[in-house]
């Protein structure tokens, strides 16, 4: 799909939706279901192949591979032979020193994307690491340079950006799409724990494209995910800026795939007993907040004491080191977990023996103890009776 045929089917979608959605993907299968789902434009990030490894995004900014070759193996080998009738952007690394990019980009057309994104961005590195790239040579006139160039390849080119000046020059350099990027994605298990407010990003969205329909008001005007991750959040921004569109990376493919993964697998482990306060059911979540674990392994130990309980097993269950879920009990309660088991067990041997209705061996094994002798000894060392001496002063 070339330029003017991308360009014409975005605004066609504008006319008839209102509104354009992207979807930032990192393999086949995503690729595959944001067009079922009814996505506009396909962007093909290498961010979006670390999601789906289980990496965050920002896996891209480190040397774990060459972001181009996995954004054109990914293109070729997973998304063109199943999705052929949405627009592909290639996510373009523009300060790979490798590259001769008029060569690259013919390269990228003649693979059938229809532009590109620049991705990964030096817009979201800041401080003295941003400085230093600056000084070398790496910096966002680059990716300025290669929208330029794309675009006079008629190459379909979308531009991230981050704030006014960048969106200044990216629009004289032509962009068909400005993006503003909010920066990673809040929510799930990967998400950015620290991200700008809603409000905070309407203003900054407000200010860009305030620059945009000054500057060139057919550029068309998208935001991208960050603090953003709902549809309620995609709404704010609709009714309260002049957004046109929103582009979801990890909104439409690791949020997604972490819950519904999640909770199908729990399902399928829990058939027995689905509810919630079940106490091995918290063990086997994995999502502490402090002191959880601990209170779910006593209640697992209120409820389980007649049976035999390890706590390398309840360590393996929650996915734990037992040595570390040993010390962090011991820091918790104050002692060791097997002296709290049976501490537990004990106390309950003096409820059964006061009550008189059944035998010292049938209390052994009411508490966990299949061996008699074992527990006439463990009950007489810490209680200071034998059991039959307890009923007696009783």
């Amino acid at each position: 799909m070339d330029k003017e045929q991308v360009i014409h089917q975005l605004r066609a979608q504008l006319h008839v939706s209102g509104h354009i959605i992207g979807a930032a993907v990192g393999s086949g299968m995503t690729a595959k279901l944001a067009a079922l789902g009814g996505a506009d434009i396909l962007l093909a990030l290498s961010a979006g192949k670390f999601r789906i490894m289980g990496r965050s995004s920002l896996s891209s900014y480190f040397c774990y591979g060459n972001n181009n070759e996995t954004v054109m193996e990914m293109g070729t080998r997973e998304i063109f032979p199943i999705v052929r009738d949405i627009p592909l952007l290639f996510g373009l690394m523009a300060a790979d020193p490798s590259l001769h990019m008029y060569d690259y980009l013919n390269e990228i057309r003649a693979n059938g994307f229809s532009g590109i994104v620049n991705f990964p961005t030096v817009a979201l590195i800041d401080g003295k690491f941003r400085e230093a790239l600056e000084e070398e040579g790496n910096s966002y006139n680059r990716e300025i340079a290669t929208v330029r160039l794309a675009n006079h390849l008629e190459l379909f080119t979308m531009a991230f950006v981050t704030n006014a000046e960048e969106t200044r020059r990216m629009i004289a350099a032509g962009a068909d799409v400005i993006c503003i990027h909010l920066g990673l994605t809040k929510g799930g298990l990967l998400g950015a724990k620290k991200h700008i407010p809603i409000g905070e990003a309407r203003n900054l969205v407000e200010e860009i494209f305030s620059i945009c329909k000054a500057r060139n008001p057919d550029v068309l005007r998208m935001i991208y995910a960050g603090p953003a991750n709902t549809i309620t959040d995609m709404r704010y921004l609709y009714q309260n800026t002049d957004c046109q569109g929103y582009i979801g990376g990890s909104t439409f493919d690791r949020i997604p795939m972490e819950s519904s993964i999640l909770n199908t697998v729990k399902s399928f482990k829990r058939y027995k007993d689905l509810a919630e306060e079940n106490p091995l059911n918290r063990i086997m979540d994995r999502n502490w907040g402090e002191g959880n674990v601990v209170d779910s392994i006593r209640k697992y130990i209120e409820e389980h004491y007649m049976e035999e309980i390890q706590l390398g097993e309840l360590a393996l269950v929650a996915h734990m080191s037992p040595t570390y879920l040993s010390g962090r009990f011991k820091k918790e309660t104050g002692v060791s977990f097997t002296a709290y088991l049976m501490n537990f067990r004990l106390e309950k041997a003096k409820e059964l023996l006061s009550s008189g209705s059944m035998s010292c061996k049938e209390v052994a094994r009411r508490v966990g103890y299949e061996d008699y002798i074992q527990f006439s000894k463990m009950f007489k060392k810490h209680i200071g009776l034998s059991p039959k001496d307890y009923i007696a002063s009783n």
